[in-house]
């Protein structure tokens, strides 16, 4: 069961720069130690590349040598002179080379030597032995009719193949290494030697003005936000104006806000209004392998940003490289505590004829450390949150300019329709219709194109080709009308929309209800009304069929999610008072690695109890729904098993015991028209 309801649940110190002054001097002089060390670690790393390289290619050569002894070994026999002697007799010789040192023999075809460990030579195979000084040799191989010769071999100096065994492998390898750190560096924004000399510079993206293609025309639904950015840039254009009353320019700015919300879009329209240099870089570009690396590209990612002032940085996922000092697991010295340092340092190290803002995008600021959102720093937070219903109309207007709409799309409908939806969610949506209209080869886009995309979106696609047995089907039947049922016998609850028995994605069915209007709280009442409903399926196959399946699993899953924060986080339990036992936030490792809970193991047991008490009390509540409603519930089985899906305004007709005619549209739209009102909300 699916339902689209999210809840929803200073001044700036600037140093004089006399008082820098002593610093900047004490920051050049360790620059100089840093560029001289890094010079000598340099040095250093190419001695021992060289040295490697060179053991490398010994130990490479060795080998080779070790495999061709080997294949020797394997074709050849050493034999003795006398035999040799004896075999140029037999007549058994065909040719022989006269080495350096030995005697190569090469026996006619067809010959088999037995050696004297009993080893047969058959085939392609040489004999050799020890030469001897033996002056009537050629005279007697001559008479035998042997060919003989010795191979022309030039001669090779040591420095030969000192440069052939040695040098030339060396330095192939080693040209090979280097062309390795090229590439890498390629990858990974660096430079110099194989990318080592400059693994530290920033890999910063500059924009001017409006190069990023994107403006505040193409921001819909977050105008709060835009006022905000507004004023930082027009701060940075008009700064006398702020400067005669007194204001200060503002030294960050983060972007808070959930996933899609168009945080990172805000940035990059900042840069299209700005008129001024913007450099965007993501926090996970702080983060490398070596040590010092994430503080160095912060240094000089400033560093550029001082030296084209007034300008403006956007560090987007700030959360990568801003998170809790102290909180890590291997203490408190890491990689990423001193990038975040160094952050700091630079953030605090402004001047006011600088010009320099630092705007941040996180959707975590639980995480962050304190000391980067402290006024000083990050003067101003803009939430950048899920927009209402005119910020999602203006939305899909803006995602609309380049879709072909039929007449039938009404983008005020959709906008209804599609509370706690995200700025990416509707770009998604819009796009997924186009999507299939393009494949049905319609030329423009329909309302049953959007229906089918938001379907898709939430439940996945339908499996129209997977076989269901009649007990499966029957199964998802009474599972999806007890869930219909109970919803509809809620009071509060919001109003079904559609049931299906149709597979779409890891579900085998689906029960549909949509929210009216926008809401931005829930009461107890209604939390409890939800956990009712979530029952419904469970106590639906209890009742009706007799056995409980897997299929609940979910729905228990979030049933005794919201009894827990009922109980234990929004202080809704009587027994327990008005008190808070949860924390609010996503569980953090480092920051909850030790934390201990603030609470008593009688407390736990009491809460564990009472959750167990509130989930009983809906079951029995569930029960008590479907059990006065079994007549209905069997017709919207039976009506399921029939047609697969059922509108909502056909579900309505067999609640109320009205004729259930064909449905004149299957849309998830039906009932989110400008003037129609909620028929279960009339009836009460």
């Amino acid at each position: 069961m699916l339902k689209y309801h999210i809840i929803n649940l200073a001044s700036c110190r600037l140093c004089p720069r006399r008082a820098a002054g002593g610093k900047e001097r004490r920051y050049m002089d360790q620059n100089d130690k840093n560029k001289s060390n890094k010079n000598n670690d340099r040095r250093r790393g190419v001695l021992s590349l060289l040295i490697w390289a060179l053991v490398l290619t010994i130990g490479f050569n060795y080998l080779l040598s070790a495999m061709d002894t080997r294949k020797l070994a394997e074709g050849t026999c050493e034999i003795r002179y006398d035999e040799f002697l004896d075999l140029v007799r037999d007549g058994k010789v065909k040719e022989v080379e006269i080495a350096d040192r030995t005697l190569n023999i090469t026996p006619v075809d067809g010959f088999t030597y037995t050696d004297a460990d009993g080893k047969t030579y058959s085939g392609d195979f040489q004999l050799f032995t020890t030469q001897i000084n033996d002056p009537e040799l050629r005279s007697f191989l001559d008479e035998n009719g042997v060919e003989f010769g010795k191979p022309y071999k030039a001669e090779t100096s040591y420095l030969e193949i000192i440069m052939l065994n040695y040098v030339l492998p060396t330095a192939l390898m080693v040209g090979a290494f280097i062309l390795m750190m090229r590439f890498i560096s390629k990858k990974t924004g660096g430079g110099g030697f194989g990318g080592l000399g400059s693994v530290g510079k920033s890999n910063a993206k500059v924009y001017m003005e409006k190069s990023t293609g994107v403006t505040f025309a193409d921001v819909a639904g977050q105008d709060e936000a835009k006022e905000s950015l507004v004023e930082i840039i027009d701060f940075l254009h008009n700064p006398q104006k702020y400067t005669d009353i007194g204001a200060k320019l503002p030294r960050g700015a983060l972007l808070v806000g959930p996933p899609g919300t168009g945080k990172t879009l805000l940035a990059k329209a900042v840069a299209g209004e700005a008129g001024v240099e913007f450099l965007s870089i993501s926090g996970s570009d702080f983060v490398e392998l070596y040590v010092g690396v994430g503080a160095g590209r912060v240094r000089d990612l400033f560093e550029q940003a001082k030296k084209v002032a007034p300008a403006i940085v956007f560090i987007d996922e700030i959360d990568a490289v801003g998170r809790k000092r102290g909180s890590g697991l291997g203490g408190g010295h890491d990689e990423k505590e001193q990038t975040l340092n160094q952050l700091l340092v630079e953030m605090d190290g402004f001047t006011r004829s600088e010009g320099v803002i630092v705007l941040a995008a996180t959707n975590r600021p639980d995480i962050l450390d304190p000391a980067l959102l402290r006024p000083g720093r990050f003067d101003r937070q803009i939430h950048v949150g899920r927009p209402d219903v005119k910020g999602r109309e203006e939305i899909l207007k803006v995602h609309a300019k380049d879709k072909k709409l039929d007449a039938s799309v009404n983008l005020k409908t959709v906008a209804r329709s599609t509370a706690g939806f995200t700025g990416a969610d509707l770009s998604n949506l819009l796009n997924e219709a186009a999507i299939l209209a393009a494949r049905a080869n319609r030329p423009v886009l329909t309302m049953e194109d959007m229906n089918e995309a938001l379907m898709k979106i939430t439940a996945g696609p339908a499996k129209k080709s997977r076989v269901q047995t009649r007990k499966d089907l029957k199964e998802t039947a009474v599972h999806e009308a007890g869930h219909a049922v109970a919803m509809y016998n809620l009071p509060t609850h919001d109003p079904v929309r559609q049931i299906t028995i149709v597979p779409r994605g890891q579900s085998l069915g689906a029960t549909w209800y949509l929210p009216k209007d926008d809401s931005s709280n829930l009461t107890r009442n209604e939390m409890y009304e939800q956990i009712v409903s979530l029952l419904g399926g469970r106590v639906a196959e209890a009742l009706f069929l007799g056995d409980i399946s897997v299929g609940a699993s979910n729905d228990i899953d979030r049933a005794t999610k919201l009894a827990k924060d009922m109980v234990a986080r929004y202080g809704m339990c009587e027994k327990l008072g008005t008190v808070s036992y949860l924390d609010g936030g996503e569980v953090f490792i480092g920051r909850d690695y030790q934390t201990t809970k603030s609470y008593s193991e009688k407390v736990a047991g009491t809460i564990d109890d009472e959750v167990r008490a509130l989930i009983d009390k809906a079951y029995d509540h569930c029960k008590q729904i479907l059990t006065d409603n079994s007549d209905k519930l069997h017709k919207v089985v039976d009506f399921l098993l029939e047609k697969e899906t059922m509108t909502g305004e056909q579900f309505e007709a067999i609640m109320q015991g009205r004729e259930v005619g064909d449905a004149s549209s299957t849309s998830m739209f039906d009932g989110f028209e400008d003037g129609k009102e909620d028929p279960k909300a009339t009836e009460e």
